[in-house]
């Protein structure tokens, strides 16, 4: 051969080469990662996500590919990112993040699969005809948060003086009124006054803690929200300055220097949220999968925290707690 047509030969296999390569990669099945959180807030849920892919036969980068879209808790971001991941196409749609992510990606497809993490009923906002027989294009896993008493009567037992309660709150979260109602009647029903704070940015935050200290405020219930879970070290960092006693939803505030914390495991239903986008992508139908409750609940005390606000926490607080951090 001479060396004129070998040059040729391997330029012309170098060009084709890539374009093969790239034709392998486009051939991987693509999940869209819908959030109404930050990715820096959801470390642990998607590497617990991955975890469920894993079981299910599937490794992003091998025989995967995701594309996260991240609403950092600007929920009016979500419909613009479900109708971009709708137009990929993805093989499945997860939507993560709350009961708007899930909406806003039933509003963007009919026809890809859904698989949703949500705080309220699957059934009341229209994503499933019912538990055990979703029907459609959704399923997935629901923490189903109407946890507000709980939390409130934790909080309640730890400062059993206090009469002047507060709830922070998101108004434009879907599961919001519902959740506020159980706070407003838990808070009746115990004979003390509840003051409804919203929130819908961070500067609503800002606002909602200012009057908090006007207002005099002797606890606090933060409400399940993903604004909330995007700026948790700011809560976090706002109550411990207001030397407010706050009740929080995931362990990952208690972590972070909350007070106490009490909901769902969030990691364990990311975790099947990730085996039924796995067994989709194998060929299962989502009307096949029956939506999935929380059935693990946390309730974490940070004692280091307790200290720093002056609060003794009573010894049968300590004994139900299933995690105490020192």
């Amino acid at each position: 051969m001479k060396r004129r047509e070998f040059i040729t030969l391997v330029g012309g296999a170098a060009a084709i080469w890539p374009l093969s390569a790239m034709a392998q990669q486009s051939a991987l099945p693509i999940i869209g990662f819908l959030s109404a959180r930050s990715a820096k807030d959801s470390v642990r849920v998607v590497d617990a996500f991955a975890h469920g892919l894993l079981v299910a036969g599937y490794m992003e980068g091998k025989n995967l590919s995701i594309e996260y879209r991240w609403a950092e808790g600007k929920l009016d971001r979500l419909p613009e990112f479900a109708a971009d991941l709708v137009r990929r196409p993805v093989a499945v749609l997860v939507a993560a993040g709350g009961s708007n992510s899930a909406l806003a990606a039933q509003n963007a497809t009919s026809t890809i699969p859904i698989v949703f993490v949500i705080g309220g009923d699957p059934v009341k906002f229209g994503l499933a005809a019912s538990f055990s027989h979703p029907g459609g294009n959704s399923t997935g896993v629901t923490l189903l948060n109407d946890l507000a008493p709980k939390r409130l009567g934790l909080l309640r037992e730890l400062v059993p003086k206090a009469d002047t309660f507060a709830y922070l709150t998101n108004p434009d979260s879907v599961i919001a009124a519902g959740e506020t109602l159980e706070a407003i009647a838990a808070t009746q029903a115990l004979g003390l006054k509840l003051s409804v704070l919203n929130a819908r940015d961070e500067k609503g935050i800002d606002e909602a803690f200012a009057t908090l200290v006007q207002e005099k405020v002797e606890a606090l219930l933060v409400g399940s929200d993903q604004l909330f879970d995007v700026h948790r070290n700011k809560l976090v960092t706002l109550t411990a300055t207001a030397g407010i006693p706050t009740m929080y939803q995931f362990r990952d505030y208690a972590v972070a220097g909350g007070l106490m914390s009490y909901g769902p495991d969030i990691v364990d239903a990311y975790r099947h949220a990730g085996d039924y986008a796995g067994q989709i992508l194998k060929g299962k139908r989502p009307v096949d999968l029956p939506v999935m409750q929380a059935t693990k609940f946390e309730f974490v005390i940070n004692l280091k925290t307790a200290k720093a606000l002056g609060v003794a926490i009573p010894p049968f607080l300590l004994a139900r707690a299933d995690e105490v951090i020192e």
